[in-house]
């Protein structure tokens, strides 16, 4: 039997139609400064951690999303109340698909960003 990996998912790969768009939209939500990285064989905008070296994150990158809410849902941490991560989803063009769902390390809410990839949000214990 193998060993447990520290981290099960390493990296996710988050396909939108307008990086521009995408871009602003989890800057607003994620309270981070998302840049388009043109370096490589496609543009890119890399989520910042505090330790990249761990090869833990993902990015946005131009792609065909799946059709609205039924590709896989990528969750991703709020950087302060989730009730305010939310609002944030709502006003920068993404749309809020539950109220808020309480499980022993935190809470999480279901979201759609503005080209329908299901995302959920999650804020944990304190």
């Amino acid at each position: 039997m193998s060993q447990k990996p520290e981290h099960f998912a390493v990296w996710t790969e988050i396909p939108v139609t307008d990086m521009d768009r995408a871009i602003a939209f989890y800057n607003e939500v994620f309270n981070m400064d998302l840049k388009k990285d043109e370096t490589g064989p496609n543009p890119m905008a890399v989520f910042p951690t505090q330790n990249p070296d761990t090869g833990v994150s993902g990015h946005l990158y131009p792609g065909k999303p799946p059709a609205k809410g039924t590709g896989p849902t990528v969750h991703m941490a709020s950087p302060d109340k989730l009730e305010n991560a939310l609002q944030r989803v709502t006003t920068a063009g993404g749309e809020v698909l539950s109220e808020a769902i309480t499980i022993p390390p935190g809470r999480f809410a279901y979201c759609l960003d503005p080209d329908g990839n299901s995302i959920g949000i999650f804020e944990y214990k304190s």
